[in-house]
């Protein structure tokens, strides 16, 4: 498998990838006023009754014009396949990338691709001097908060309401 910058070709195959995923687990928002101004926030890990399929609240048009910015856009190919890709887009007046888009087909996934896609987006985020990666997620999406623990991303904050469907989106940072 190989890992390279995406083309026009490639998008189009990228557009037609299911996002979607299945979860048994959600991240559950609690959120606690207490007295001298104080807010606490916590998350916990809450087990569902039954394994739900969910999707990503971010369309193909986002995906298109992310890519036409040039920034990074990765794919995973192997025999002519696409297999996976990565979206990044750089911020550099706080040299941070922002990770957009991380989806591998369903078939393909728990094989390492998005593992790999990550390390060559990190490469390509040293050579354009970001200091620090966010990688964004809903808080139903219990996979892609797996995968950011497990690769050292740690979390960094939320938003309630953030996605026109009105989920929680939850960010994910990592020093670089």
């Amino acid at each position: 498998m190989s890992v390279r910058k995406g083309n026009l070709q490639d998008l189009s195959a990228c557009v037609l990838i299911d996002t979607s995923y299945v979860t048994e687990h959600v991240w559950q928002i609690r959120t606690e006023e207490r007295p001298y101004e104080q807010i606490s926030v916590t998350f916990q890990t809450i087990r569902l009754p039954r394994s739900v399929r969910a999707k990503p609240p971010r369309d193909s048009d986002c995906l298109v014009d992310d890519w036409q910015r040039g920034d990074c856009f990765l794919v995973a190919e192997h025999e002519g396949e696409i297999r996976g890709y990565l979206n990044m887009v750089l911020q550099p007046w706080r040299a941070v990338g922002w990770i957009n888009d991380l989806v591998v087909r369903r078939k393909h996934r728990r094989q390492g691709i998005a593992s790999e896609l990550l390390r060559d987006a990190f490469g390509w985020a040293r050579e354009h001097d970001v200091r620090t990666v966010v990688l964004e997620t809903q808080t139903k999406n219990y996979p892609a908060i797996c995968f950011c623990r497990k690769h050292g991303f740690t979390f960094s904050g939320f938003h309630d309401q953030y996605y026109p469907n009105q989920d929680i989106a939850i960010f994910f940072a990592r020093g670089l």
